[in-house]
């Protein structure tokens, strides 16, 4: 086999594709510093405050740092275990973690309160995206943070995802099961990648596994972060998430395997785990708003095979929401349950738990469901008419068309399509822009799509993402130029979507008309002049509209809408996804070029 890795070492092959590797970034970088590695133990007293203005601790708790844990092939991983001085035997809550476990800038830079929640509701010895051990172990849990296979002193390459990070997390739990200070029940929490994994780990079948609460953790590392659209972004991954990574051997080159291999194959497949032969509870955690991970982290609750499965889904923001009292009282329901065997009534709560979004109102309603998609809806039709820039019920019985400049990033280089609202209903579930379009330059667009809704007098609705931060964030809107967009991440308008036309192959069997579903293997270039019809999927909301507000669908060149795309780096805060655009491209409307917004909306 051929030596191409950019770091001159070995290709490892999974599933028949050769896997890149590159440096870890040297563990003496971090800011703050990664600990030396010292297997000891660290006790943390009742009543010690353990951070600025954090809550004082309800127990002792003890710390066995850097217990070091074998893997199938020998590497060795370490790990950290939170648990109540005095206990023996307990269940242990797993996280398993590439943010270091001691240390490194996830931890020091981005705890929960710096979006506004309380300080004095978290103890500070709570890990990046991680339970807070003095809630859980206050309760009977211990908690196994880990950093995985690469990371830290932990030995080996580390991989992004796929059926070696499953094979690695099966081990830890079978390791962690066999320990005097473990039960044998063994569960995973926390956000994002620590979300992400547990999916992974659930399809590896690990024996004493006996639950997960993935908290909004995507299923599709191609289709939701580095590739969305078909469209190449390895900003985010790259720089946010990599940059800030630390080991002493190599990381799995993730954007540099999209260069490699730019169409889903059997090294993007093995990142999406076998969900439908899952058997484990889960209690899975979505928001409508979050910029990553509510396509398929609803996509990942439908297909899992358990038939003990719980969903909420919010619409805050990951961090608070994991640590909010009232939602750690109830995942510890479901914990007791299925780790402590307690007959506590929680098989009768209901399966879906989810917002109501109403954009703009002070507060949203909640529902609860049998399942997801929580309601039957009816898929509506609003024809685009570029005449007189509308949407409406009936179709525009002439052609009209209506261009943008593709490459200018100005927020008026949009195509823009208003439908006034005339009686109250529901979007729920996802919505699909199918567009005819075309371009005057070149043999391929990229498209990006945003709605939103403003109110009677024609102010664009918002809806805040991080309530502790409300305050602030409603004066910058207050404050902002008119034209201006505002930040991304913690305002929240509506859902959007984006897709490369050459990528507008559907499958057929997964696609349904409000939820297109690509398949991202057969390029198909475009003509210039020639238009081609494009299914645009717009991600999934609940949004409540009401008579009177005006429903605003923006189609343009850049991501577009009176919110920008959350920002792709904290490291390149102006970074712009490169986009293959040229010239300007053409909206058709009416006649034979029908493009229309399809909305599933709540049945009366």
């Amino acid at each position: 086999m051929t030596d191409t890795t950019n770091s001159g070492a070995p290709l490892l092959d999974i599933n028949g594709s050769d896997i890149l590797f590159k440096p870890a970034n040297p563990l003496n970088q971090a800011k703050p510093p990664i600990p030396p590695l010292e297997t000891r133990t660290v006790l943390y007293r009742e009543g010690s405050v353990n951070a600025k203005g954090a809550m004082r601790l309800p127990i002792d708790i003890e710390c066995l740092e850097d217990i070091p844990i074998e893997l199938r092939d020998g590497t060795v991983i370490y790990g950290d275990l939170w648990r109540r001085q005095g206990d023996t035997r307990t269940p242990v809550i797993l996280v398993y973690s590439p943010y270091s476990k001691r240390g490194g800038p996830f931890n020091a830079n981005y705890d929960v309160t710096s979006t506004g929640f309380p300080k004095n509701q978290v103890s500070g010895l709570q890990r990046f995206e991680s339970p807070d051990p003095a809630y859980w172990c206050r309760y009977g849990y211990a908690i196994c943070v880990v950093d995985e296979r690469g990371i830290g002193h932990s030995g080996g390459d580390m991989y992004f995802m796929g059926t070696q990070a499953g094979r690695d997390v099966h081990d830890t739990i079978e390791y962690i099961a066999s320990q005097d200070w473990c039960t044998g029940k063994v569960c995973m929490m926390g956000n994002s990648q620590l979300a992400m994994i547990q999916w992974a780990a659930a399809a590896a079948k690990p024996a004493h596994l006996a639950a997960i609460a993935p908290w909004e953790g995507l299923t599709d590392e191609y289709r939701d972060v580095v590739c969305r659209g078909g469209i190449p972004n390895g900003t985010f991954h790259d720089i946010d998430i990599v940059g800030f990574l630390y080991g002493q051997s190599r990381f799995e080159d993730v954007t540099g395997m999209l260069e490699q291999h730019p169409l889903v194959d059997d090294y993007w497949t093995d990142k999406i785990p076998d969900l439908e032969h899952v058997t484990v509870p889960a209690y899975v955690v979505a928001s409508w708003t979050h910029p990553i991970h509510t396509r398929s982290t609803l996509s990942g609750f439908k297909r899992l095979g358990s038939k003990d499965k719980w969903l909420r889904i919010h619409d805050t923001h990951e961090w608070g929401d994991l640590d909010t009292r009232e939602n750690c009282d109830d995942l510890r329901r479901f914990f007791d349950h299925y780790l402590k065997g307690i007959d506590n009534g929680w098989e009768q709560t209901p399966r879906v738990r989810y917002s109501r979004l109403d954009v703009g109102a002070k507060h949203n309603l909640f529902s609860t469901s049998d399942d997801y998609p929580c309601v039957r809806t009816e898929t509506m039709t609003l024809h685009l008419n570029a005449s007189n820039g509308t949407m409406n019920e009936q179709k525009a019985a002439l052609e009209s068309s209506a261009e943008y400049d593709a490459v200018s990033r100005d927020m008026s280089a949009v195509a823009r399509f208003e439908y006034r609202i005339s009686r109250d209903m529901e979007i729920h579930g996802p919505l699909n822009a199918r567009l005819w379009m075309s371009t005057d330059a070149g043999d391929d667009m990229d498209l990006f799509a945003q709605l939103y809704k403003k109110d009677a007098k024609g102010k664009v609705l918002y809806h805040v993402v991080f309530p502790g931060l409300e305050k602030k964030l409603r004066m910058m809107i207050a404050l902002t130029p008119k034209g201006k967009q505002l930040p991304g991440g913690p305002i929240y308008v509506g859902p959007n979507g984006r897709l490369r036309a050459s990528h507008r192959e559907l499958d057929a069997k997964r696609s349904t008309p409000t939820e297109p579903y690509m398949t991202y293997t057969n390029p198909q270039p475009v003509t210039p002049f020639v238009p081609v019809q494009i299914d645009l999927g717009l991600w999934p909301t609940d949004m409540l509209l009401h008579e009177g507000e005006t429903l605003v669908l923006e189609i343009g060149g850049h991501a577009c809408g009176p919110v920008a795309e959350a920002r792709a780096s904290d490291e390149a805060p102006d970074a712009q996804l490169p986009t293959v655009n040229q010239g300007r491209h053409t909206v058709h409307t009416g006649g034979v070029y029908d493009s229309v917004l399809l909305m599933p909306i709540v049945k009366p």
